[in-house]
């Protein structure tokens, strides 16, 4: 979850999707989405994973749904996260918002890249962390 659902929480989604391998069920949402930023599309295209389908949601659609987890990727987010059912576990990844980076195409490129390749590390150790259990699809 992020502020605009249009980048970190984008990335994330597709990230934590791709390289758990169906061991999870994975939604992402933003407290004021907005649309996924196209530079993230691109970013996650380089490293391989495929988010062009995806789309913003408001983080209310997902209001009395029961979660394992819920992780917010900004600061924001994480200050107006609802309270959900069942007692999630609540896990903050402060990132900066790359799509907030100005310059030259090259350079908000690179803020994404930077973000990509942190979420990336994240999520590859929350998996080791929380490995499914055969035929366990887990949010």
């Amino acid at each position: 979850m992020c502020t605009g659902n249009s980048a970190r929480s984008q990335m994330a989604e597709g990230i934590l999707r791709h390289f758990g391998k169906g061991g999870f069920e994975v939604f992402s949402a933003g407290t004021n989405p907005s649309a996924v930023n196209p530079l993230a599309v691109k970013v996650m295209a380089e490293a391989g994973v495929d988010i062009s389908a995806q789309y913003s949601k408001s983080v209310s659609e997902f209001l009395g749904q029961d979660f394992e987890f819920i992780i917010t990727v900004c600061d924001r987010a994480r200050e107006s996260c609802p309270i959900f059912p069942g007692d999630p576990e609540q896990i903050h990844w402060s990132f900066p918002d790359p799509a907030a980076v100005a310059g030259a195409e090259e350079e908000r490129l690179n803020a994404f890249r930077r973000t990509q390749a942190e979420l990336l590390r994240r999520i590859q150790l929350f998996i080791e962390a929380h490995p499914p259990k055969p035929n366990d699809s887990r949010a």
